[in-house]
């Protein structure tokens, strides 16, 4: 073992650490890995830049525009308006209708904003037919993924993996290339979601806002129990239920935790904090029999609930969103005089008022927010996040929608034809949803998530120095030194399921990038074709569904649907079992070794 390959290895393992312990965010993590390869003279400073022009970041933020352009025009919202008109309520109905627009949505546009998509119109039919969005959420995150596998442009970690593989003299990945086994993947797994989904997720209430046309509104809205309460020692459901049976309880607030009533114990102790939806006589009525009370906010007098002229709306952090990492009394929610934050809900932790200066916003978050007036306007145009309601959010600029659904139509057609690479196919697409006035410079720059993109070219130039420093050849000897005597096929296989369990505590881009040389080397050890094993990455790098950790649409619906951390292994080693062993019977059939 070389100087070189323990330097390299050294800075391997504490990008590791970094990354999984998130003790760094990751694009500062990405710029350290640069900074630190070319300071010890492992790569030259040319060499260590060189993933800011290489084609696949440069891709992956051109898709990054063509999406917002189809998500800011409405390009794709009669979609989703078609199934809330064909649902009816019908909880199968929907779960089914839901696998199949994610599931060909995601086959063409990047993920994530498909989930974001769905996410909202779940949310909206979960409230307004009173069913648990979590028996939908995470089948959308899991179908999406599944899709993604299918096309080159599905995942962004194709598009990755394609570009590696033509560095390395190999031939890109073709536009439906994978699709010969990634159809056969996503059917056999969005069968199995439909299937046991319902036996296998929590039916937990997430609170949404409920909005009708009766005079009667209705409001989410917390509730303390205070020392010496009538309540004391009751469930809180019986207890509020008997002298107000229209009183929804979604949850209970006990310090950091949150409890669900449908699966939890939720006697009544003092200092509990109940989360219901009342409308404004019945709270007032609440009140008055005094066995609860209003929060204050801050030592400030609590804002009159039961004012008509507000409304209590959640709003979910996305992914791209500039409030990820700020605290939030930094943020302009925390200075709109027209806002007021009730609290945070990040995944199964509840955040009270008097820790909300402090808390820094994380994707997924859900925020519960008070607005009137313009305020709540500008909240429900607010790109950052997404507003939960129980209707669809409209989207503006719809009379673009035709342009920009056939701008994308023609990038896909392009590409799928051979008649351009996806880098011109996508950067087209890109300046035409400028041009045409899809989207505006401002957005478009929003559209694109840096840190994302600062990952990718830091990985890259550690997957260069694993290569150049001759560390990639001695890690695939130590590999294949475990299989010793076995033929490619289990060698392969296996390193499907290694690169699929590295993916659920590094993200799905970068095990991809770290693993692509020693794939190659691998096969180059063997004597074989690296095709298959560049497929294999493909396919392992994506079949994270084991935790919500993994894959960013995974974090995104872990909060709104309530899920524990156990409910993404039930469901998700289902199909990550499906993945490892369909990806390792068809990948050597169609690419032979």
């Amino acid at each position: 073992m070389t100087f070189e390959i323990i330097i390299v290895s050294v800075i391997l393992l504490a990008a590791l650490a970094l990354l999984i312990s998130e003790r760094l965010p990751y694009d500062l993590t990405a710029l350290g890995i640069m900074v630190v390869l070319m300071a010890t003279g492992i790569l030259t400073p040319r060499e260590a830049v060189s993933g800011f022009s290489n084609p696949a970041p440069l891709t992956v933020g051109a898709l990054f525009i063509v999406t917002r352009g189809l998500m800011r025009t409405g390009g794709l919202l009669f979609l989703t308006r078609l199934m809330a008109a064909a649902t009816r309520g019908r909880p199968r109905r929907i779960l089914l209708l839901s696998l199949l627009l994610v599931g060909v949505l995601s086959a063409f546009v990047n993920n994530t904003p498909v989930v974001v998509l769905m996410l909202s119109v779940i949310l909206g039919l979960s409230g307004r037919f009173d069913i648990s969005p979590a028996r939908f959420l995470m089948p959308v995150s899991f179908i999406s993924i599944l899709a993604g596998m299918s096309t080159l442009i599905g995942t962004s970690t194709n598009i990755i993996v394609s570009d590696l593989a033509s560095e390395a003299g190999l031939a890109p990945i073709g536009m439906f290339e994978l699709a010969r086994v990634g159809i056969p993947v996503a059917l056999m797994g969005g069968a199995l979601i439909f299937l046991l989904s319902d036996r296998l997720l929590p039916r937990t209430h997430t609170p949404i806002f409920h909005t009708g046309r009766s005079e009667r509104h209705r409001y989410i809205v917390e509730l303390i129990v205070p020392d010496g309460s009538r309540l004391l020692g009751q469930e809180v459901r019986e207890a509020i239920r008997r002298d107000h049976p229209d009183v929804e309880v979604h949850e209970v607030l006990r310090q950091d935790h949150v409890l669900y009533p449908e699966t939890d114990d939720c006697t009544l102790i003092a200092g509990d904090m109940v989360l219901l939806s009342a409308s404004a006589g019945e709270l007032v009525e609440m009140l008055g029999h005094g066995g609860v009370a209003l929060p204050n906010a801050g030592g400030e007098d609590f804002p009159a609930l039961y004012d008509l002229d507000a409304q209590i709306v959640e709003a979910i952090v996305t992914p791209e969103s500039r409030l990820v990492g700020r605290r939030l009394a930094g943020t302009r929610l925390g200075r709109d005089a027209d806002l007021h934050v009730l609290g945070v809900q990040r995944l199964r932790t509840h955040y009270s008022e008097q820790r909300l200066e402090n808390l820094r916003l994380h994707v997924g978050d859900i925020l519960l927010v008070r607005g009137r007036g313009q305020g709540l306007q500008r909240l429900r145009t607010d790109f950052d996040l997404i507003v939960v309601e129980d209707t669809v959010p409209r989207v503006v600029n719809r009379s673009r929608a035709p342009v920009a659904l056939g701008i994308f139509v023609a990038m896909v057609a392009v590409a799928g034809l051979g008649l351009a690479n996806i880098l011109t196919a996508a950067s087209s697409a890109a300046f035409l949803m400028l041009l045409t006035g899809c989207l505006s410079m401002h957005e478009a720059y929003k559209a694109i998530d840096v840190p994302v993109l600062m990952l990718i070219i830091g990985t890259i130039a550690m997957g260069a120095a694993i290569t150049a420093s001759g560390a990639a050849d001695l890690y695939a000897q130590g590999f294949l030194g475990v299989f010793q005597g076995l033929g490619p096929h289990a060698v392969l296989a296996a390193f499907i399921v290694l690169t699929s369990l590295l993916s659920h505590v590094l993200s799905n881009n970068s095990t991809a990038v770290l693993l692509m040389p020693i794939g190659i080397a691998t096969a180059g050890v063997m004597g074989v074709d690296p095709r298959p094993f560049v497929v294999g990455i493909c396919f392992g790098a994506s079949a994270c569904f084991a935790t919500p950790l993994g894959y960013q649409t995974n974090l995104l619906v872990y909060g709104p649907g309530g899920y524990r951390f156990s409910d993404f292994l039930r469901l998700g080693m289902v199909l990550n079992v499906v993945v490892w062993v369909m990806a390792s019977l068809l990948v050597p059939r169609f690419w032979p070794f």
